[in-house]
């Protein structure tokens, strides 16, 4: 059945637990008993029979990462890392906002990988980067202007509401 949507598998714990199968076999339950207890099938329980029957403990080990291995490596990310930090505008950009086309242009032109733009939001996630959304406010904004202009100029301005019989 496999684990939930964005829940990552502890390789730790299967491993384990197809350790717990092997202990509980040695002691004589049947295979059956032993899937009931770990609360697995058991056809899981008899693939792990035969297969430390067929090339012993190191069967039952842990295969390591799922998936396809990354294209950029642990110390291209730390690279990737610095470079985002020093700012989209050291590529020539004019806004200090790193969009996910910019940071795939950063990554081809850097390390020559290309990466689809859409998938870069992984990358960046894996880096402990967050989506961010820029303020829409100008930098230049004057708060006690605006405050004033609020409360004396914008009411001289709205149209007042015509009273009773008026025409």
């Amino acid at each position: 059945m496999g684990n939930p949507a964005g829940v990552p598998r502890d390789f730790d714990a299967l491993e384990k637990r197809r350790f717990q199968a092997l202990q509980l076999l040695e002691r004589g339950l049947n295979q059956s008993e032993i899937a009931r207890q770990l609360r697995v099938g058991r056809q899981s329980v008899a693939r792990w029979v035969q297969q430390y029957r067929a090339q012993g403990k190191s069967a039952l080990r842990k295969a390591g990462r799922a998936g396809r291995k990354p294209r950029l490596s642990e110390k291209q990310r730390q690279q990737l890392e610095k470079l985002l930090v020093a700012g989209p505008e050291r590529l020539g950009y004019e806004t200090p906002l790193w969009t996910c086309p910019r940071v795939a242009h950063l990554i081809e032109q850097e390390f020559d990988v290309r990466y689809h733009d859409g998938h870069v939001w992984k990358i960046l996630v894996g880096l402990g980067w967050s989506p961010q959304r820029p303020e829409g406010r100008a930098r230049e904004r004057n708060e006690e202007q605006i405050r004033h202009w609020k409360k004396n100029v914008w009411p001289a301005l709205k149209k007042k509401r015509a009273g009773k019989g008026a025409s």
